[in-house]
This record gives C-alpha cells, structure tokens and sequence, in this order.
C-alpha cells in the first residue's frame, strides 16, 4: 500500500485527486511535523511511501514550475537511493521532469547565499523538509516534487514568520508587513511563483495519472 507524505493542505488536496485510496500525512512544513505523520503512515501499514509537494530551488538551473523525479535524497552526509520502479511510475524517464538529488533540511532555507552554499556541498537540484524522513523510513520510496522558489530569491520575512502548521495566518502576514513593509514586491512575486508551481505540478499529475495509479 502506498502513503504518501507531503507538507502543506493545497499540496494533499492535489495528490489525494489521484491516490483517492491512499493514506495522506501532512508535516505542516516542520521536520517533527514530518517524524509524526511518518509514524502515522506506518502505523496505517504502508509498504511505500511517496515525498510530495514544493521545494526550494538550489540548483541555478532550476526555476519555479520545475518538476523534479529525485533519484537520491541527501540526508547529513548521507545519499539514500529512491526506488527506481516507484521513480518510474512517477515519470522520471519522461520528458518533462528532472532527475537528480533533494536536499533534506531540518528549517526553512530562505537566504540565496545559503541556497548557494548548499547547491555546491550537496549538488542537489532541490531542498525540503519530508524527503529526509521518508528516506530514513526504511521503506521503498520515491520523491515527486516542484520548485517553487529559485536559488537566487531570498524569501520575504513572511514565508516564515506568517506561517503556522502550514497554513498562512492573517494576522500574523500583517505583522510582519508592518515590520518589513519592502517585503510586499517580493511576497507577490513569491505568491506568482507558487501558482505557477501548483499549476505545472496539476498538469504534471494529470499527464501521469494512469501510470501513477499503478502505483497505490
């Protein structure tokens, strides 16, 4: 049985359209968030386990609305191998997504420099908060991703501070704008971004839903 392990509740709503019968977890965008719903998805009995949703572009050749197949997640100093018939149902051998290493991170990388940095240690193409959980599950695996913010952006205050389990709080969005009011151009052009990644990933699973399927 497959369950699949993603952060955010528009990203769930995306995957549960074409895995109907499969377990879904949320992290609300935090590794213990992640450790937990890892747990409730072994403990639902899954024999596989898909990494789902949005990432951060550390590879300067990728750019929101990339799709990304990982064929390895970094994790530490450590690469833990997905499994390559699971990759494949999601397209890896396909034309339109990427292949190559996710990044595993314990916090929210919003600074360019240290996306930078990190592309250079690590050569990973992206970075997120679950894959490193779902590798370390033990369990086969694959990570079926897209970029949402590019490595030269460094993200607004509110990408952080607006946030809570993974859901955008007014309130809290309205602080940090009277706190950092030159965020607002940044915030929109974040905001565009992010639709556009939704989009090319609804496209992406609806052009892969008959194979994906194979896979609950």
């Amino acid at each position: 049985m497959l369950g699949v392990l993603t952060g955010l509740q528009q990203e769930a709503a995306l995957i549960r359209r074409v895995f109907p019968h499969s377990p879904v977890e949320l992290s609300y965008a935090s590794e213990q968030g992640a450790v937990e719903a890892m747990g409730r998805l072994q403990e639902a009995g899954v024999t596989k386990v898909l990494s789902f949703g949005c990432a951060g572009g550390l590879s300067p050749s990728v750019e929101p609305g990339t799709i990304i197949v990982a064929d390895r997640v970094h994790v530490g100093s450590r690469d833990y191998r997905t499994d390559a018939s699971l990759s494949a149902l999601c397209g890896r051998d396909g034309d339109v997504a990427l292949s190559g290493g996710v990044l595993h991170s314990r916090e929210m990388v919003a600074q360019a420099e240290q996306k930078r940095r990190l592309y250079q240690e690590t050569h990973c193409l992206a970075v997120d908060m679950e894959s490193g959980v779902v590798a370390c599950s033990g369990l086969p695996f694959a990570v079926l991703r897209v970029v949402c913010d590019d490595a030269a952006r460094d993200l607004p205050p509110a990408a952080g501070e607006a946030m809570d389990k993974g859901r955008v709080k007014c309130a809290a969005l309205i602080r940090s704008i009277v706190r950092h009011p030159k965020q607002i151009s940044a915030l929109m052009s974040l905001g565009r971004d992010a639709s556009r990644a939704r989009q090319a990933m609804a496209c992406f699973l609806h052009e892969h839903q008959e194979s994906l399927k194979t896979a609950e």
